[in-house]
């Protein structure tokens, strides 16, 4: 099933803009309702100020109205498996579950490895944690 967030992840990843690193990813989110939404990282010459290839396809679903991630895919063109940053994990946090499955994937062959975000983010910032947030 997460083939399909593979292929969009890699065909994100070729979209980067890392003339800084060298090192593009891309990421695709599913949501619960089955909406696919990719992204690439954007890198700043005012390192470290770019974005994470989670961090746009989570603004992708933000501004088409939110929802929440069902799984994650993750690829990288110079790591066999690449894994959310911690800055990532929180951001993937805020809008998955601590069950939602995260797919760390080898360019190549697709998913390697696949992780919960509770396994991969075990103490999350929750909203419930900040209070009355109204």
């Amino acid at each position: 099933m997460a083939d399909d967030l593979f292929a969009k992840a890699r065909s994100a990843m070729r979209r980067a803009h890392a003339p800084y690193s060298k090192f593009p990813v891309g990421a695709a989110l599913r949501t619960t309702d089955g909406r696919i939404y990719a992204g690439c990282n954007v890198e700043s010459v005012s390192f470290p100020e770019g974005w994470c290839a989670e961090t746009t396809a989570i603004a992708h679903l933000v501004m088409d109205g939110g929802g929440r991630i069902a799984e994650l895919a993750v690829v990288a063109e110079k790591l066999a498996l690449c894994s959310p940053c911690g800055g990532c994990r929180q951001r993937i946090a805020e809008f998955a579950s601590p069950e939602t499955r995260i797919h760390l994937c080898d360019l190549q062959d697709g998913v390697r490895r696949t992780v919960t975000m509770g396994e991969l983010l075990p103490l999350a910032f929750e909203t419930a944690s900040l209070g009355d947030a109204s």
